[in-house]
Formats: C-alpha cells, sequence, structure tokens
C-alpha cells in the first residue's frame, strides 16, 4: 500500500463526505455557468439545427413545429442543459479525478490520466462526425416524401434525433479505447483481436448503417472508414504491447535459465 492510499483510507468518513461535498459544489457550480453560457447561445444552435430544413422547404413544404405554447422555452432548456454538460466537462471530470486520486497508485493515475486523454479527443472527433453527416440525413430521409407532401418537423424530436446521432458516433469512436485498456489489462491479447476483425469490420458496417440512411453510401462510408482505421490501430497498440511484455518474459525466462557465472564458483579441492 502506498502513502497516498494509506492516507486516503485512514481519512474519516465525515472527511470524505465534506470533500465530496467540495468536488460536488464546485462542479454544479461550473455546471450553472456553463448552463447559462449554452441557454444564451441557443439560437445559434437552433439556426445550425434548423439550416437542413430551410434548404429541404427550398423545394417542398417543411417546417419545424413546436407542439405546445411552452415547446420553444422547453427546448431551449434542454440545449442549455446539454451544452452545460458538454461545456462544464474539463471541470467536473478534473473534480471527479481529483477526488478518487489519493486513493490511486501511481501506475493508475497514469492509467487513468490516459484513459481520460484519449477518450475525450475520440468522442469530439466521433460527434463532430455525427454533426458533418446529420444534414445529408435529414435531407435524404424528408426526401421519401412526396413532393406534394408538407414535411412538419416536432422541434423537441428533432433535437433528440441530431443529440442521439452524436453520442452514438461519439461512443462509437471510443470503443477501440476500452479494447486497448482490455490488453493493457491482460484480458485481450492482441491474436484476439486479429481473430475478430471480420466480425468488427461486420459491426461497424451494420452499425454505421443504422445511424445513416440506408441509401446515403458517402455517409456510411464517412463513419464506417474512420471507426475502421482506429480498430486497426486498437490491434497495432495490442500488438505492440504484447511484443514488449514477451520480449520481457523472454529476458526474464533467459537470466533463470543462464548457468551461475564461472568466477563465482569455488574452486575445486578449495
Amino acid at each position: 500500500m502506498t502513502a497516498a492510499t494509506a492516507g486516503a483510507s485512514r481519512m474519516p468518513l465525515s472527511a470524505h463526505l465534506r470533500e465530496a461535498r467540495r468536488r460536488l459544489v464546485r462542479a454544479a457550480a461550473a455546471l450553472a455557468v456553463a448552463a447559462v453560457i449554452a441557454f444564451l447561445l441557443s439560437d445559434q444552435v437552433l439556426d445550425t439545427l434548423r439550416a437542413p430544413v430551410l434548404a429541404l422547404a427550398e423545394s417542398r413544404s417543411a417546417s419545424i413545429a413546436y407542439s405546445s405554447v411552452t415547446g420553444a422555452f422547453d427546448l431551449k432548456l434542454r440545449i442549455a442543459l446539454f451544452g452545460g454538460i458538454a461545456l462544464s466537462s474539463p471541470v467536473w471530470l478534473h473534480q471527479l479525478f481529483a477526488y478518487v486520486a489519493p486513493a490511486l497508485t501511481g501506475r493508475e493515475k497514469r492509467w487513468t490520466f490516459g484513459f481520460v486523454a484519449a477518450v475525450i479527443p475520440l468522442f469530439a472527433a466521433g460527434a463532430a462526425t455525427g454533426a458533418f453527416v446529420f444534414p445529408r440525413m435529414v435531407e435524404l430521409l424528408a426526401g421519401f416524401a412526396s413532393p406534394e407532401d408538407s414535411t412538419l418537423l416536432e422541434a423537441s424530436g428533432y433535437v433528440d434525433f441530431v443529440m442521439k446521432l452524436l453520442l452514438a458516433t461519439g461512443v462509437a469512436f471510443t470503443l477501440p479505447v476500452f479494447l486497448v485498456l482490455l490488453n493493457l489489462m491482460g484480458a485481450l491479447p492482441a491474436a484476439a483481436i486479429a481473430r475478430g476483425w471480420r466480425v468488427s469490420v461486420v459491426a461497424i458496417l451494420v452499425f454505421s448503417a443504422l445511424v445513416t440512411p440506408a441509401a446515403d453510401l458517402l455517409s456510411m462510408f464517412l463513419i464506417a472508414i474512420p471507426m475502421t482505421a482506429l480498430f486497426a490501430a486498437s490491434w497495432l497498440i495490442a500488438w505492440l504491447h504484447d511484443r514488449r511484455v514477451a520480449r520481457a518474459l523472454a529476458a526474464l525466462d533467459l537470466e533463470s535459465a543462464d548457468p551461475e557465472p564461472v568466477g563465482s564458483r569455488a574452486p575445486e579441492g578449495a
């Protein structure tokens, strides 16, 4: 047990609760400030979400509709909540890590920091990919309706559709990190990842087809190709790690198999 771990274990429950409350207050304050900022920027967010519908309205009757008097305000509150969580994520992630860090060893801290440092940019890249393809999805899916029909998109459902797409693509882009983590823990060797590449590629294609319109091959491949590249990168990292571990074990076996050095033996007849 390290000194940090021993110190954390000796901390009384009341001190743990005070520390947790202090961290929660800081995280909540950051969330509140970020939510206010996101609420003030909600009009710009809605303009971005409205752009594909306006483009669709050039060829047919299309608009975003609210199903209640408070629908517009409720939608802005939802955008403020989602935006606040995203904008304040550096603060509440730091508070969470600072709270659990005293109980972690140096190696566990490095693993946790490396995991978070890899997941955040990959999630952002996946969400950005989803944001890039969603206008094409709206155009294609709404295009199945006859030009004589009117397309009325309920605002809340439309925003939920976009948010689910961004979340799905963001999470999908982080899955290779979990493969690497399992490999570092010794639970998933690189050979097992390589054996399952066909299944993984098919799963990636199926996922890409589910989150994009079936007829929009470009959007499908815009998601499938980066995910396949990330899967290949995770296998390469796992292979390099397994190779380094195998070399280290071989060196240890060679050391243990070496006979006793001649100079250290006692001369015969001594």
